[in-house]
């Protein structure tokens, strides 16, 4: 995406990938470091492991590592979220506090979602975030202007202003 949509030449580009790239990595080994080393803590004070020390380990090393409101967290903390979802709904089923679906809903939340995102991409784009904005409007009003193949092959920008 950085290739497609970041202004500047293809250095700066390949410079924003690898400081992105970097700040993943780095953000990960220090959060990793902060929970191991609190898992390890808590359990060394306490004489044995509790389910609740990986969630206090991760809640520090979360708020510390991943707190700062930057593009990379950003992106993470956004795959997290739907994972955690995700499992917890499971969760939900295997434990029984939510009841086994019927029929497969997969194709429901499907539609829900993406119904969802095209709402507010239509009518409250500035509320979904800046990377998903540009691709969605790649996508969506971008690719109603072509000139050749090229714009297919290479990148097709409209002419006309986004709304």
């Amino acid at each position: 995406m950085t290739l497609l949509f970041k202004s500047g030449s293809l250095w700066e580009k390949l410079r924003a990938i690898l400081q992105a790239t970097y700040t993943h990595s780095r953000n990960l080994a220090c959060f990793v470091f902060i929970y191991k080393g609190l898992c390890a803590l808590q359990s060394r004070v306490q004489g044995k492991t509790h389910q609740v020390h990986s969630f206090l380990a991760a809640f520090v090393g979360g708020f510390l590592v991943f707190g700062d409101n930057n593009s990379v967290n950003s992106q993470i903390n956004m795959y997290l979220t739907s994972r955690v979802l995700f499992a917890l709904c499971r969760l939900g089923v295997e434990k029984g506090y939510i009841p086994e679906p019927r029929w497969n809903v997969f194709p429901l939340h499907t539609a829900v979602f993406w119904g969802l995102v095209l709402w507010l991409f239509e009518y409250h784009r500035p509320m979904l975030q800046p990377s998903l904005q540009s691709s969605m409007t790649y996508l969506y009003e971008d690719s109603n202007i072509w000139h050749d193949i090229s714009d297919f092959l290479i990148y097709n920008k409209s002419s006309s202003p986004s709304k």
